[in-house]
């Protein structure tokens, strides 16, 4: 039997992550990552749960890559470094590197093996894989075709349909087609734009509208992008070279994927194009490109440094800022916030909702969608990569290219479907879920401990000193009461609630205080009793006791 597992991406943006098992072996397409919402405090990362993977080691046989971004491979290390077993990783040159960096930050090592678009290569005994080229927004993204005893899959990865690519690499149709010749058991497809009905713009677009822009501004220019979305930083390079303007790169990860890609050969660019940042307050404003980070509003990131008047220079009037991007779902007030921020410098700021030729998407809209679905014919369908009504309105368009409900399997993480003779069911499921990390993957955040964390940042922390005579039990001194995150009227309250403590705590017994655990349980117990007389908060209370 054939399985496919999604164990991530279906049902939020990230976390793309799916197993393809048959006959006792796996292979894995992509292991991503999610950032964290606002409310998540203390969380830097979020990775699938890779339990089934973990039990299952030694099945096995190889982990495939679709492209660069961290959505799809930021998981990498993090999975690598707990199976029991090495494990080879297929991938293109470019999300090769991208990956290596990514391993060599955590002290992870792999076996990477670069393979090229059309050239087809066995993953164990059970899997024949052969790339397929894509347009993303990043260099060398591909798809999968994948050959198994009970028949063929296709994965696309990210892509989208653009006639003129910068790099002049469009997605290759014409081997999905070929494919769909031979009979294609299921199509897993990207539905992250599935809403969209209008055709996905080409990166042409982008380049003409910068073209018009920067040839209108008589000041400095910043540009804020993904700096992962190196074909847009390829021609933002050549149009500041053929303006003469000199170019500036803020953002660690914007100066380390353009010179990865330099060093590839990806941007053919002079050494003399690029200044330090430090120096563009010396040079004249108009002969000046910043290409930063930042497009998403991120508070550390180096837009919002130059926003809030701390960055390297000032942004100021006669400055053209643009955001290359759109917002990502829940990042929407903070762009906002970041926009207001540069207006009342008296910057010109341009973004899509103004200027809609500041940006594309990287992904297929519905026409394009079909487009796939026409050309495939498979058998069967699944959605991947996206919410739930993505995935919903990707299914629909199945369905109006022809395929029947029973063809059509809308799964979600952890679901396993099942191929056996030509025909797919859900036959049920595995462990699947999020796994909360902070900062470089120092520790595991769970659950109960978040939710703790949400909750102290809702009610505030007490901390309840109370000294005792080691000998007589005598309420000695306290309890002492300090708060953090009480508001200035709470904190007001904090020697009453200290007073009504006492009295309640004073009528524990002298058996009951000579125990630590138990003094330490009720210490809390009343403290918050006390609190809830005068306020409708109950803090959490750190219990000390103190013995002399």
């Amino acid at each position: 039997m054939l399985q496919v597992i999604p164990l991530g991406g279906l049902g939020e943006i990230g976390l793309n992550s799916l197993v393809i098992a048959c006959n006792g072996e796996m292979l894995l397409i992509d292991a991503g990552l999610m950032f964290p919402s606002d409310g998540m405090p203390g969380v830097d990362i979020i990775i699938p749960d890779f339990s089934h993977l973990k039990q299952n080691a030694a099945q096995l046989k190889g982990v495939l890559l679709t492209h660069g971004h961290e959505d799809h491979l930021g998981a990498l290390p993090y999975l690598l470094s707990e199976l029991s077993v090495p494990i080879p990783v297929y991938g293109t040159r470019f999300t090769l590197a991208m990956a290596r960096h990514r391993l060599d930050e955590l002290g992870v090592e792999a076996d990477l093996r670069e393979i090229e678009p059309r050239e087809p290569f066995p993953v164990g005994s059970m899997f024949k894989v052969e790339a397929s080229r894509v347009t993303h927004t990043v260099p060398d993204a591909v798809g999968f075709i994948v050959r198994t005893p009970e028949g063929t899959l296709i994965h696309t990865g990210d892509f989208k349909l653009d006639p003129d690519p910068i790099d002049g690499l469009r997605t290759d149709l014409e081997r999905w087609g070929e494919a769909g010749d031979e009979g294609v058991l299921c199509l897993l497809s990207d539905s992250t734009n599935s809403e969209l009905t209008e055709e996905t713009g080409s990166e042409r677009v982008v380049e003409q509208t910068f073209e018009r822009l920067f040839r209108d501004a008589t000041g400095r220019i910043v540009v804020a992008l993904f700096s992962s979305n190196l074909h847009r930083v390829r021609h933002l390079l050549a149009l500041a070279e053929r303006l003469g303007r000199k170019v500036a790169l803020q953002g660690r990860s914007m100066l380390r994927n353009v010179e990865m890609a330099r060093q590839l050969g990806y941007l053919d660019v002079p050494d003399s194009l690029f200044v330090h940042l430090d120096t563009v307050p010396l040079l004249p404003a108009q002969r000046v490109l910043v290409l930063t980070t930042g497009a998403q509003g991120e508070p550390r990131a180096g837009l919002s440094q130059l926003a809030s008047g701390d960055g390297p220079f000032k942004v100021g009037p006669g400055d053209l800022v643009v955001l290359s991007s759109r917002p990502i779902p829940g990042n929407e007030r903070g762009v906002g916030a970041l926009i207001d921020q540069l207006h009342w410098r008296g910057a010109k700021v341009a973004y899509a909702q103004v200027e809609p030729g500041v940006h594309v998407s990287g992904h297929a809209s519905r026409p394009q969608q079909k487009r796939v679905l026409d050309l495939v014919r498979p058998r069967h369908f699944i959605p991947v990569h996206g919410e739930g009504r993505h995935l919903h309105r990707h299914l629909a368009t199945a369905r109006e290219a022809g395929l029947e409900p029973a063809q059509c399997l809308l799964a979600q993480d952890g679901d396993i479907v099942g191929f056996e003779e030509g025909r797919g069911r859900f036959t049920g499921s595995v462990t699947s879920g999020r796994i909360f990390k902070d900062r470089f993957g120092g520790g595991m955040v769970t659950s109960d401990t978040l939710q703790e964390r949400v909750r102290l940042s809702e009610t505030g922390l007490v901390a309840a000193v109370v000294v005792l005579q080691r000998d007589t039990q005598r309420l000695v001194g306290g309890p002492q009461l300090s708060g953090q995150g009480l508001s200035l009227d709470e904190q007001v309250l904090l020697p009453r609630v200290a007073q009504e403590a006492r009295t309640l705590f004073e009528e524990l017994s002298v058996q009951l205080r000579g125990d630590d655990a138990l003094v330490r349980e009720e210490l809390t117990r009343v403290v918050r009793r006390a609190f809830r007389l005068y306020t409708s908060k109950r803090p959490l209370v750190v219990p000390m006791v103190v013995r002399v």
